[in-house]
């Protein structure tokens, strides 16, 4: 995935903002090219785990079939590495992009995995400011 550095740092911003709850969200794609970052609330309000509402789990699935879009939410305690919940979450979307942003330490760090049967292999992402 190519993102521009704008909208990476809005889905930090949404990730800051939320902790200690995980946040989450989508971001729109044109190919392998991020176009926009819907921030979603978390339902859940937790620490471990995050939950959308129908309509905006409904508007993630009408951007994968559109053009694609990436999962994202935030890990306020782990590394951003799949979790078990993230990997029994991504069994109803399989192939997705999962970008991950790590807030346990100081310096948010963030990670893109793709989950397919039950397996996360990690994904580059690219930051652009061209994009």
């Amino acid at each position: 995935m190519q993102i521009a550095p704008d909208l990476l740092q809005q889905i930090v911003d949404h990730a800051q903002r939320e902790k200690p709850a995980e946040c989450c969200g989508y971001i729109v794609l044109d190919g392998d090219r991020a176009v926009e970052v819907v921030e979603v609330e978390n339902l859940a309000h937790s620490p471990y785990r995050f939950d959308m509402e129908p309509k905006a789990v409904l508007a993630m699935g009408n951007a994968f079939d559109e053009g694609g879009a990436v999962i994202y939410h935030s890990h306020t305690r782990s590394a951003p590495q799949p979790s078990e919940t993230d990997m029994n979450f991504a069994a109803q979307w399989p192939g997705v992009d999962w970008l991950i942003v790590g807030l346990k330490d100081d310096e948010p760090e963030i990670r893109n995995w793709r989950i397919a049967g039950g397996v996360a292999s990690e994904v580059e992402v690219r930051v652009d400011a061209g994009v």
